[in-house]
């Protein structure tokens, strides 16, 4: 079965029928474990090229990306791996992605991220040593061979970095087309000081996060993360039965 067959077994009494779109959507997931088969610069600049139409409001188009790969890719890693063994602590986002304190559903999600994610690793929770290494390999991009770091100016306001968002869902789901799969990372936002140089970001550019961009090692065969059911988030109001 199919991720999109799964996720139609939700409704099966959908009227209206799926499209290649919805199977790409169902396919995407974080892939925390590349193959390194190579991915070509053509390949990589198709995707831009196509994920740059995402809406932006005033057509601001607040996006720019760093493309890292080869030995350059590797360099890069290595700061960033060095980064976080020696002083981990001292490196912090410029902006706060998450909350000070997670109210409930949220809470329980993020607990429960935790602990499947963990699981599906075979690392305890309680197993400080194996999550730290678990958590560098980000700077190696998981083993994928194109690393994306993308930045944002930090004069914009927070309309644009809804912008950002949905051209980076763009970037993720134009891989998915490919045949390829990804990872969003926040975690290299924490590292903007190693990578500022070594990239020659601007001043006014603030680093949002980074992707790793590649073949997965393996497809996936379930979806490890649980999404809540459309009735969970979502009212509709002037539907007649």
């Amino acid at each position: 079965m199919s991720v999109l067959e799964e996720v139609l077994m939700e409704n099966p009494m959908q009227e209206v029928a799926p499209n290649p779109i919805d199977d790409v959507m169902a396919r995407r997931l974080s892939c925390r474990e590349f193959s390194g088969a190579p991915v070509s610069r053509a390949t990589v600049e198709q995707i831009l090229r196509v994920a740059r139409f995402a809406p932006s409001g005033a057509n601001i188009q607040p996006w720019h990306v760093h493309v890292l790969a080869g030995a350059f890719k590797t360099e890069v890693s290595a700061a960033l791996l060095h980064a976080f063994e020696s002083a981990p602590h001292e490196h912090v986002s410029e902006y706060q992605y998450y909350a000070s304190e997670f109210p409930e559903p949220y809470l329980g999600r993020r607990q429960e991220f935790g602990r499947l994610f963990y699981d599906s690793l075979g690392i305890a929770q309680s197993d400080a040593e194996a999550r730290r290494r678990q958590t560098g390999k980000n700077f190696t991009f998981f083993g994928a061979p194109v690393g994306l770091i993308i930045t944002i100016d930090r004069r914009l306001a927070m309309g644009s970095w809804l912008d950002l968002g949905m051209f980076i869902q763009n970037v993720m789901l134009a891989a998915v087309g490919r045949g390829l799969q990804s990872c969003p990372q926040e975690t290299f936002a924490k590292y903007h000081r190693i990578l500022r140089p070594l990239l020659s970001i601007p001043a006014e550019q603030m680093v949002a996060c980074g992707i790793s961009l590649g073949h997965p090692r393996e497809q996936a065969r379930v979806r490890l993360m649980p999404r809540a059911d459309v009735e969970a988030f979502a009212s509709f109001n002037g539907f007649e039965d």
